[in-house]
């Protein structure tokens, strides 16, 4: 399998799933009138499209480890379980990250959500492999906690007159946060050890978990929308235009691809889960950007919310920038 040996191309490794995590969401955009419901059935079948896509390519050739077939082949029990389960966890707070983003909008579900996610995913990776510079890393994940509050007053300011809808997807944006924060340990726990699987792998087996755990979890929501509005009937997925299930496909192997090079980058010496997973959740910054300045969520806000997500993108900068040297310095 590929395996990068040098910092420098570990770090682009990490931005490309900063650029992943932060701009799958808007395939849900480019499917208009489609319940986020029946398109996360799509999402699902997108991120075990490219699982074995990059099994297939880049986890096969190299000069590291074994191939992806023999690898899955390899992997003890205990170290499949841990990314399966990382896989359920994720499936969840990822299911009610897109409810947030589906009643509040990118750029405020994703800062809030994945911004609090990061901040549990970091330290407790951290814990796991201690590697980077602890001031520079926590320094930089301080940052990016004051950008999420920066981002948290400017959502306020912007639905003054909707208290119930902006408490709402507050509240369901946070509970997402907790969750996905917590997945990362278990999918870094897999790669560790003897018969451990390399990260194309562990993708495998992470997103066999994100599947199986979408049968009845997203049934319940298509039961129980978390938005107010009426049941999804699955008769909507069927009769729903082949471009809607082509761009939730794209959407699941758009993440899929980011979490490829995740897990790939958090497995180079020098970097480590804790900077690489940080790092990742730039998506953050990232998805407010598409939110703000393309899909245009802050145009009728007040001029206050604006400057707060000036600070909110400013300080995001300079967080990511101190996450991204800690290797370097440690």
């Amino acid at each position: 399998m590929y395996q990068p040996q040098v910092y420098g191309v570990a770090l682009s490794f990490m931005l490309l799933s900063m650029l992943c995590w932060g701009s799958w969401a808007n395939t849900l955009k480019l499917a208009p009138g489609y319940r986020f419901q029946l398109f996360y059935w799509d999402y699902v079948l997108g991120l075990i499209v490219a699982a074995f896509a990059w099994g297939g390519t880049l986890g096969s050739f190299g000069s590291t480890g074994k191939a992806f077939i023999a690898d899955v082949g390899q992997a003890r029990f205990q170290a499949i379980l841990f990314a399966f389960i990382g896989g359920v966890i994720f499936n969840i707070a990822n299911l009610l990250l897109v409810a947030a983003i589906d009643i509040a909008g990118l750029a405020v579900a994703f800062p809030i959500g994945i911004g609090l996610a990061l901040i549990i995913g970091a330290v407790s990776s951290y814990v796991i492999s201690p590697q980077g510079n602890p001031l520079l890393l926590f320094g930089g994940i301080a940052l990016v906690t004051a950008a999420i509050l920066f981002d948290a007053i400017a959502y306020r300011l912007r639905e003054a007159s909707r208290p119930t809808m902006s408490r709402r997807g507050i509240v369901v944006s946070l509970i997402a946060g907790v969750l996905m924060g917590c997945f990362y340990p278990f999918v870094s726990k897999s790669m560790t050890g003897d018969g451990a699987p390399g990260p194309y792998a562990a993708v495998l087996f992470f997103v066999l978990g994100v599947a199986l755990c979408s049968l009845p979890v997203n049934y319940l929501l298509m039961r129980k929308p978390l938005d107010g509005r009426e049941p999804a009937a699955m008769s909507g997925y069927w009769h729903a235009p082949a471009g809607w299930h082509f761009w939730g496909i794209v959407g699941g192997a758009i993440w899929c691809t980011g979490a490829l090079a995740n897990f790939v980058a958090s497995q180079a010496h020098i970097v480590g889960p804790a900077v690489s997973y940080s790092i990742g959740q730039g998506a953050t910054m990232i998805s407010a950007g598409w939110g703000v300045f393309v899909w245009r969520e802050f145009t009728q806000a007040p001029a206050k919310s604006k400057t707060y997500l000036t600070w909110m993108f400013i300080f995001f900068l300079c967080g990511l920038t101190a996450i991204a040297i800690a290797p370097l310095f440690s």
